[in-house]
């Protein structure tokens, strides 16, 4: 900035300067245009001025020139407005010029040749000789005069010192001598009276009086005007007279001397001019040129300055435009005027003012928006219902996490594509595309609908409902589809009915089931010994066969109570390990002894459960497993365990697998359900009650495919099990509670 300011400070002095002496140099040469004879002095000075502002103009015209083709190569802004205003100054300044030279190089040729017209010339000679021919008739009037004088001095004897003063007297001259012959003063006579001698007449004088010649002469005097100063021989009377010589001295009127000298000068000017007339024309066409030349460049360096302080505000506002463009409102133009491109320079200020304001208030709606949505968003994020948003072309905006969690999928990973195109048609999330793009792609934008997902290797019941999200111009702005996994309350509504169900068929079967079997009992002791054999060994196998039926009756009502009843828990603490190991033993006869294997961890803590209950689970999915590979040849299962440590609490994981046909997929979703199952014999109840037993512990249960193929039963187990009012076993036992951790 200071450096800036100095280099203008700099050029602005040098601009004075230079302005000052081409002003000095164009006054000195009106002045010598008056006074041609010190033209011939000044014309060094004046060209070399005027080269001087030429090569320092030409300097300063190249570099500006320069720049401009460069910004015009490099299509800057201004450059194409610029080039056209100092083409358009430049040609405007031009043609005046041109002009106003022509016309003064004509007027100025022409005054000059009109300075030497003949008549002139002939004037001033005419007006030389008329003076040249007044004062020779005045020095030949005082000729003649000397002359009388002298013929009256030879003719008087007397003493001529009074007689010299008379005749001074009479004749008005200055002084008259009277020489003698060898040149001694005889007598003279002078108005002057402080010189006491007189003047002497030169050699020539002498000459011409002693060759009997008279003498005569015009002598310029200091001051001005003239002397005439003549020579005569005094006429000799008498022979044997000594020669003698009369000197006298007349003045010259002072106006007609004034005449004569300002008619000589006249003369002289006149015959310098004339010798200086082509010179002159040549430096003054010259001069002329150079001054067309210093004003044409200065115009065009003008036309530069203008054009650049012009344009130079237009950059100023497009290099604004273009930072406001790309977000920049804090920028203000300097105001350099207060003309019309100052009050454009100020609305631009002030519309960066109101812009950076309008973008602070935005930026703080914005962040009100971003707070509301962020809040809006963890909601969402609690909701265990699933919620996506649809744009109107069916393409995903947003999801939240539960919709993933239901979905099972990465609903991140589909926000802005399609949801009629999300997911592969056996997916969850497919079948779940599918279902809702078809009511939108068919007009319906408000539904509502139950829909079942089958998985590969769980089934999902939803609740779905869709509605509109509305525009500002009143049209769909999108769509909102809002579902809930209903599958665990349809199960525990199922679990609940089936309970009902199980209660009121072991109450009612199990009455009849003792007599029926005592009444056959009876009659075979009673009538079996009486009756023929043939007809007494029908009677045995009758009877042997209702007794049978009854104990198969017996076992299926004991089973439908035992999934029916929800006895207190004995809560113990014991080693789960340990258990599963001594159950896994009594299966491990039945086809080898290596084709159950245990990976059971170690580091597991003890469980705090029933025990009888556990055992019970784990005989339960084994003796399941052992039914699913009966007929193979090489049947395995596994048995493991992991301790677990989440958000949850601590827990541990209990996965038993086999490698048997595993799970119909039109059934994985229904396996937990009473009477369900895919074996030729058995009650459908056993998986049904382990489900029943697990969730009286607080845990979790879910049966899929393993990918080698075969059915993979998990459950989940808190270390500390927690009964169906929300307390720990122990604390419902009246022992110290332990928190969970």
């Amino acid at each position: 900035m200071v450096a800036a300011t100095l280099k203008r400070t700099l050029v602005s002095v040098l601009v004075l300067i230079g302005s000052g002496l081409w002003v000095a140099a164009l006054l000195i040469m009106a002045h010598t245009v008056q006074q041609s004879a010190h033209f011939s002095d000044a014309h060094p000075f004046i060209v070399g001025v005027n080269v001087a502002g030429l090569l320092v103009l030409l300097i300063l015209i190249a570099g500006r020139l320069t720049q401009l083709v460069r910004d015009w190569r490099r299509r800057v802004v201004g450059s194409r407005l610029e080039a056209r205003m100092v083409t358009m100054s430049a040609t405007v300044a031009l043609v005046p010029l041109l002009l106003v030279f022509y016309f003064s190089v004509v007027f100025l040729n022409r005054g000059i040749d009109s300075w030497f017209h003949v008549e002139i010339r002939q004037g001033l000679e005419d007006a030389l000789t008329l003076s040249r021919a007044a004062l020779d008739l005045r020095m030949r009037e005082h000729l003649d005069r000397t002359r009388l004088l002298a013929r009256q001095l030879a003719q008087d004897p007397l003493d001529p010192v009074p007689r010299l003063d008379e005749m001074r007297q009479q004749s008005a001259a200055f002084e008259l001598t009277l020489l003698g012959s060898s040149s001694s003063i005889l007598a003279t006579s002078s108005d002057r009276p402080a010189e006491i001698v007189p003047m002497r007449p030169s050699e020539e004088a002498y000459m011409q009086v002693r060759q009997g010649r008279d003498y005569v002469t015009l002598d310029p005097v200091a001051g001005g005007g003239y002397l005439v100063r003549t020579a005569v021989q005094v006429p000799q009377m008498h022979p044997g007279d000594e020669p003698r010589m009369l000197l006298a001295i007349y003045p010259i009127e002072r106006r007609l001397g004034e005449l004569a000298d300002t008619v000589e000068s006249s003369y002289q000017r006149y015959g310098e001019k004339a010798r200086l007339r082509e010179p002159l024309k040549t430096s003054f066409t010259l001069t002329l040129t150079l001054v067309l030349l210093l004003s044409l460049f200065a115009a065009l360096y003008g036309a530069f300055w203008a054009a650049r302080r012009l344009v130079r505000p237009i950059q100023d506002l497009v290099a604004g435009t273009r930072a406001v463009a790309k977000g920049d409102f804090d920028l203000r133009l300097p105001l350099t005027s207060h003309d019309e491109m100052g009050i454009l320079v100020h609305s631009f200020n002030d519309m960066t003012k109101r812009l950076a304001k309008a973008r602070e208030e935005a930026a703080r709606s914005q962040q009100a928006v971003e707070a509301e949505r962020a809040n809006l968003a963890v909601i969402l994020a609690r909701l265990s219902t699933g919620v996506v948003s649809l744009q109107p072309d069916l393409t995903v905006r947003t999801a939240n996490e539960a919709a993933g969690s239901i979905l099972d999928a990465d609903m991140a990973a589909l926000i802005g594509q399609s949801l009629a195109r999300s997911g592969s048609p056996n997916s969850l999330l497919g079948q779940f595309a599918f279902a809702c793009s078809g009511h939108l792609e068919a007009g319906q934008t408000e539904w509502r609908e139950q829909m079942v997902l089958q998985g590969e290797s769980s089934r999902r019941i939803l609740m779905c409902a869709c509605t509109t999200l509305s525009g500002e111009d009143g049209g769909p702005r999108g769509f909102v589809i809002v579902f809930d996994d209903i599958t665990m309350l349809l199960q525990a509504q199922r679990d609940a009915a089936w309970g009902e169900v199980a209660r009121r068929l072991a109450h009612e079967i199990k009455n009849p089931l003792t007599p029926i079997q005592l009444s056959a009992e009876r009659l075979r002791r009673k009538l079996l010994d009486t009756m023929e054999a043939s007809q007494a060994q029908i009677l045995d196998r009758a009877t042997h066969t209702i007794v049978q039926q009854v104990e198969s009756m017996k076992e299926m009502v004991n089973a439908f109570s035992e999934y029916a009843r929800a006895p207190e828990m004995d809560v113990s603490r014991f080693d789960l390990n340990q258990l599963i190991s001594e159950v896994a033993e009594l299966y491990r006869g039945q086809i080898r002894t290596d084709w159950i294997r245990l990976r059971l961890d170690t580091t597991l803590p003890q469980i705090e459960a029933d025990r009888g209950r556990m055992r019970q689970i784990v005989h339960n999915l084994l003796a399941n497993a052992s039914e699913a590979l009966e007929g193979m040849e090489d049947p395995r299962i596994r048995i493991e365990t992991r301790h677990l440590d989440h958000s949850g609490g601590a827990a541990v994981e209990i996965i038993v697998e086999d490698n048997g046909p595993g799970f119909r997929p039109d059934v994985i979703g229904q396996v937990f359900d009473p009477y369900v199952t895919t074996k030729p014999k058995g009650t459908g109840l056993g998986l049904a009650i382990v489900k029943k037993i697990v969730e009286e512990h607080g845990g979790t249960i879910d049966a899929d495919n393993a990918r080698s193929g075969g059915a993979r039963i998990r459950l989940e187990l808190p270390l500390i099990a927690v009964d169906r009012t929300g307390g720990s076993a122990r604390e419902r036992r009246g022992g110290p509670r332990r928190e969970r951790t």
